[in-house]
């Protein structure tokens, strides 16, 4: 049985209070000083509090004043979105001569499983102990959104040895093939969720192409080189030093490059400028998208905090957007007896320069 957090109080409940007759709580990851909230809406990371350099602790995720806040929410905070993670053109797509035509809600398009999709449901909980790990299930059933198939849907969050946290996506369709691609979509701010923009953070991202998008912000099915481009972040830099140059902001899908590991690959490094902390993330996915916030404007989010334009950055390893319409892409669809495991790891450290 999941046990919950003996620190939430009767009055937490009655903000969050019940969606849809099902209970939704919060739920603390904790060791030492690291310590990160969760709740089962959506699966959702609430709260990741870290020392900085000086050992001074802060939450560095955006995220709301309430969980109820999420229901009418499009921002995705911290959600586990899918079935299918990022767009899907035309919000439309076929396997095996059979024709699927899903619900858009992004103009024409599909965008991160449809109108309600796995950051709008509410998880069972599986598993829980409070200084290890929380395991959230879901049931998507054959039609849910347009897609084929039962789906039983497992998140796995687990702290690993110091200041390390792990997320283990797993899926394994039950009676006909589908398209499976889920991510977590956390928004980063490494000196604080309410300090500011990132634009002053440093990223590495150990990605040396991308997949180009068209003004729908839907792959072409080209996979070009960043070399020479704004979107080159093969050597450290600040997030803004270029992003005058890219229309829109950053919100693009990076090919992670093949490092000839059979498990993880590093996708990115990333550093607070005034805090000192820095972030590392690995993943066993082929993509990772890289978004600034740009669509940010004016959100009311917790503590009290206004989230603005690039008030914290995105890093969804997933599989390439749209790849169920671009055969050149890495296949997405998974078969009954196939199992489908996305696996992160975010290592938290901090540096004095």
């Amino acid at each position: 049985m999941a046990k919950l957090l003996p620190l939430i109080l009767l009055s937490v409940f009655a903000a969050i209070g019940f969606v849809h007759g099902n209970e939704v709580g919060i739920y603390e990851l904790r060791r030492g000083d690291f310590s990160i909230k969760l709740t089962n809406y959506g699966a959702t990371i609430l709260s990741v509090i870290l020392p900085d350099k000086n050992g001074k602790l802060d939450d560095v995720v955006l995220s709301f004043p309430s969980v109820d806040d999420f229901k009418s929410d499009r921002t995705y905070f911290g959600n586990i979105v899918g079935r299918v993670a990022n767009r899907i053109g035309g919000a439309q797509f076929g396997i095996d001569g059979v024709f699927y035509k899903l619900i858009p809600n992004d103009g024409k398009n599909l965008l991160h499983g449809g109108v309600k999709g796995f950051g709008d449901v509410i998880w069972k909980v599986e598993s829980y102990e409070n200084d290890s790990h929380i395991t959230f299930t879901h049931d998507s059933f054959d039609g849910e959104q347009g897609f084929p198939g039962d789906l039983p849907v497992s998140v796995t969050y687990m702290l690993i040895d110091t200041n390390k946290l792990g997320v283990k996506m797993e899926a394994k369709p039950s009676n006909k093939p589908t398209p499976v691609n889920i991510a977590q979509h956390a928004y980063w701010n490494l000196d604080g969720h309410s300090s500011g923009d990132i634009l002053s953070h440093k990223i590495k991202l150990f990605a040396s192409k991308i997949t180009p998008v068209d003004g729908e912000l839907i792959p072409t099915g080209e996979i070009v080189p960043v070399a020479g481009t704004p979107f080159d972040f093969l050597t450290p830099r600040e997030i803004g030093s270029q992003i005058k140059n890219v229309p829109g902001g950053y919100d693009i899908n990076y090919v992670v490059d093949d490092t000839g590991s059979e498990h993880f690959k590093k996708v990115a490094e990333v550093w607070g400028s005034v805090s000192g902390r820095k972030m590392e993330l690995w993943s066993n996915q082929p993509g990772v998208q890289f978004y600034t916030g740009n669509q940010l404007k004016e959100v009311k989010g917790k503590d009290g905090a206004v989230y603005k334009e690039y008030a914290g950055l995105c890093l969804e390893t997933q599989g390439f957007p749209d790849s169920v319409n671009h055969p050149n892409f890495p296949s997405q669809i998974v078969t009954p007896g196939q199992s489908y495991m996305h696996a992160m790891v975010y290592r938290f450290t901090t540096h004095s320069d």
